[in-house]
């Protein structure tokens, strides 16, 4: 893996990155003439950008329906590297960097170190260490430049308008939801926030054995320098490729991750990256990423719930409402639209026991589309703005449910939700 770039972090420079090659910037890329020539030339620019960019890049690689079906396969062989990881930084930049955040040599830090990361992503990368009483760990630290990056690619209207155009519709691009974007991305360069998350996660999952968050070593991590244990287990494509019990019993299990953390924890972990699973034996699996986490206010949470039990409960009339009522929808063609598209991307739980295919996920992204469109359309009197926290949820739950898709496994996700919705007596102080 001898790939050691540094990052582009002037916005100008970046903006030529993205000149160079031809096409437009955002998730747009990779749309024109050449697939198979253009998605080559996307993965080596965003690999080189990282940061936002290579954010951009990564989701379109593996969320249906982002690009088209003709050019899908095309761009996912070239973005294979990028999915897997991104360029690296030098040793000695990030052994720099390890020593600066955490007071001392690394020889003191710890008994032993790989200059060789196990992985590399758009923020930063992970090397596997030792601590002087022997315990494994994976020492995440960001690449230098990134956080200039960062802020290059958040002060570039294009690549956010097309983002959020992509999630949410541009109509729907407003104030608070820019505001929200920004203030999440810019969280991830925090890794002491995302040792606070994480934390909370474990104590949330605290008690199920099949969910997994790796230890945190606190005395070893900082703003640029995350330390956890170090696990191993199976990759996303390994996994993908076991038998149809045990594939079942790991999507019983993400499901309950995701939906548990943001019906009774009250945060939304909005980055489904395939890298951030490994998978164990007997339905476990371990969650590695706590960076892009968005808080889910209280009265926001409760009005969420209403429309998962309705939906559990296989009532159409009170899911409507309930979906009305979450997104201060006003009466119209718009509310109607909202509604229906809600019930689609409810259809694991109506239908439930469901199986997520690619062309279902592929579908939630067209239809998010075709809801932009209309509501390019919409009466003033009968247009309302998406909460702002949308941008997010359909991050999660596009990216998710095309994770999921691969896993290409039926699952009764309904009996998933009761039992953490409505878990038996004993334990339910440990849901809530």
């Amino acid at each position: 893996m001898d790939d050691e770039r540094k990052v582009p972090d002037g916005r100008i420079g970046r903006l030529a990155r993205f000149a160079a090659m031809g096409v437009r910037t955002g998730a747009g890329m990779l749309l024109d003439r050449d697939a198979g020539g253009a998605a080559k030339q996307a993965a080596e620019v965003l690999g080189t950008l990282r940061g936002l960019a290579a954010k951009v890049g990564q989701m379109a690689s593996y969320v249906d329906g982002i690009i088209p079906e003709g050019q899908r396969d095309a761009y996912e062989t070239a973005m294979k590297g990028l999915l897997a990881a991104a360029p690296r930084s030098s040793a000695s930049e990030i052994r720099a960097c390890v020593e600066q955040q955490l007071g001392a040599p690394i020889d003191r830090l710890f008994s032993s170190w790989s200059d060789v990361p196990l992985a590399s992503a758009s923020i930063g990368q992970v090397h596997a260490a030792a601590l002087p009483d022997g315990r494994e760990v994976a020492v995440k630290v960001q690449h230098p430049g990134v956080v200039q990056a960062v802020e290059s690619d958040l002060a570039n209207a294009g690549l956010l308008e097309s983002l959020i155009s992509t999630m949410a519709g541009k109509r729907f691009d407003s104030k608070k939801m820019l505001a929200v974007v920004r203030a999440r991305f810019r969280e991830e360069l925090d890794y002491t926030l995302e040792a606070t998350r994480l934390s909370a996660f474990a104590t949330l999952h605290e008690g199920d054995p099949t969910v997994r968050v790796p230890d945190l070593i606190a005395s070893h991590s900082a703003k640029r320098v995350l330390t956890t244990e170090l696990v191993r287990g199976a990759t996303f494509s390994e996994a993908c490729a076991a038998d149809v019990d045990t594939r079942r019993r790991w999507a019983e299990t993400m499901w309950r991750f995701v939906f548990k953390g943001t019906l009774r924890g009250a945060m939304l972990n909005a980055d489904p990256h395939p890298g951030n699973y490994i998978f164990h034996p007997e339905g476990v699996v371990t969650f590695l990423d706590y960076g892009c986490i968005q808080p889910v206010e209280e009265s926001h949470r409760a009005r969420a719930e209403v429309v998962h039990r309705s939906a559990l409960a296989r009532d159409d009339a009170a899911f409507g409402r309930a979906v009305s009522i979450l997104v201060k929808a006003k009466p119209g063609a718009l509310e109607k639209l909202a509604i229906a598209y809600s019930r689609r991307c409810f259809e694991p739980l109506f239908g439930s026991p469901y199986r997520i295919t690619r062309d279902y996920a592929a579908s939630l992204v067209g239809g998010m589309k075709d809801m932009a469109v209309a509501a390019r359309k919409t009466k003033d009197d009968e247009f309302f703005s998406m909460p702002p926290e949308m941008f997010f949820t359909n991050r999660l739950q596009f990216g998710f449910y095309s994770v999921l898709a691969r896993l290409d496994v039926e699952v009764d996700y309904a009996e998933v939700e009761r039992a953490f919705l409505d878990p038996p007596q004993g334990l339910a102080a440990k849901a809530v």
